[in-house]
């Protein structure tokens, strides 16, 4: 196995593309890996992510007519942006996909998706044999039981996919506080997706605003 470490195999957004598959109710309906609210908010936290730091992203569904449209939550962070719907049930079959990935220029291929154990470990281990990068956001994906999930996550660990966490994802692309260019994005991301770190957040600003009473009175 090539293992995956130094400086160069951190997640760069200017080489980064993200792939967001079947987001949609029908998945989300037999989604017992993880609690269904969190999944929402982490991909939608992830698409937002990838909007601040211009890294390219790729919606894709299955079937839709039959399983609903991708969640509101990420397709409002790019209303002008078509939505490839796919028969195969392997993004990485479709043409239509690839084709929009390699158009960027870009091999570090971010994936997340439902199910796990399907419409993510297929493109993520195809993709990984052709020679991209692949690296897939566990916790904006999802399967329909605890067991599948942490079985694809082994599968395509050793097929050479690198496992990541979202908000590992967003900071990896931060990389340095000082990049005030993209640092607004960043905190927005958190305050609205971060959990408790969102919230700590803006208790410590709320401090910071809060004049120190002048005792002197």
């Amino acid at each position: 196995m090539t293992f995956r470490n130094g400086l160069a195999s951190l997640l760069r957004p200017e080489d980064s593309v993200l792939v967001l598959i079947d987001h949609q109710p029908f998945q989300l309906a037999n989604l017992n890996s993880h609690e269904p609210l969190m999944v929402i908010n982490n991909s939608a936290g992830l698409a937002k992510a990838a909007k601040a730091f211009n890294v390219p992203t790729i919606l894709t569904s299955v079937l839709a007519a039959q399983g609903g449209v991708i969640f509101p939550q990420i397709t409002d962070v790019f209303p002008d942006q078509e939505v490839i719907d796919r028969t195969l049930i392997n993004t990485w079959e479709d043409p239509k996909v690839v084709d929009v990935v390699k158009s960027t220029g870009r091999k570090q291929l971010v994936i997340a998706g439902l199910w796990t154990e399907i419409c993510v470990a297929m493109p993520a281990i195809q993709a990984a044999g052709e020679g991209w990068d692949v690296t897939v956001v566990t916790d904006a994906s999802g399967a329909v039981s605890v067991e599948a999930h942490e079985v694809a996550i082994q599968r395509m660990i050793g097929a050479g996919v690198n496992m990541m966490t979202w908000f590992a994802v967003a900071a990896e692309w931060q990389r340095d506080w000082a990049r005030t260019d993209t640092l607004e994005g960043m905190v927005d991301v958190m305050k609205q997706h971060g959990g408790g770190s969102g919230i700590a957040f803006l208790w410590e600003t709320q401090l910071l605003n809060t004049p120190v009473p002048d005792k002197t009175r």
